[in-house]
């Protein structure tokens, strides 16, 4: 395994290797805007957005220190969109107790090409991996919008715990959290 702010490698037995990069806003724009419009993505919602748009709002949280975009490949392939962010800097930070080494995540598994049993369990056990990389990192909060059923449910299988439903200005939202596993870090 190879981690730093800007690149994560982990060879994921039998399920290959996983990298993760930082968003390039000018080079990722056309897969993104490809991505992020689609009909199975209108809970990230950004359906009507704009090629142009879309590179703004990625080069703006390129410019932040707080919120982060990355590309995760598969065997080089692009298959899902990972943000980090810490929320006392984000408007989910207002809406819960937040606590020191909490860190938002945001994910957004890429169009399939086939069908693939586990293939989600594993993606998302890698990108946690990449995320708890960091021991200062003790609790993993995501926000899926209430409405999406198989979101909620997915984290649940990962051992997430389901906290209240908030209301940002973009969505009613499901908190979760999951806490560093004992043996991680």
């Amino acid at each position: 395994m190879n981690t730093d702010q800007q690149h994560y490698r982990s060879d994921v037995a039998g399920f290959g290797v996983v990298t993760i990069r930082a968003v390039r806003p000018e080079s990722d724009v056309d897969l993104l805007h490809g991505w992020v419009t689609q009909e199975r993505a209108r809970f990230w919602g950004m359906r009507e957005a704009s090629r142009e748009r879309v590179r703004e709002i990625y080069a703006y949280l390129d410019s932040l220190s707080t919120h982060h975009a990355y590309l995760v490949h598969r065997d080089g392939v692009p298959v899902a969109l990972a943000q980090t962010y810490q929320p006392e800097s984000d408007p989910v930070g207002e809406c819960y107790d937040v606590r020191p080494g909490d860190i938002g995540v945001h994910l957004l598994i890429g169009p399939p090409v086939t069908l693939e049993r586990g293939f989600t369990g594993a993606l998302f056990g890698a990108i946690l991996d990449f995320v708890l990389a960091d021991p200062r990192r003790l609790r993993v909060v995501m926000e899926p919008d209430a409405r999406n059923g198989r979101a909620v449910d997915r984290l649940l299988r990962t051992g997430f715990r389901l906290g209240p439903l908030i209301d940002l200005p973009e969505k009613r939202a499901r908190l979760l959290f999951l806490d560093r596993p004992a043996s991680t870090g």
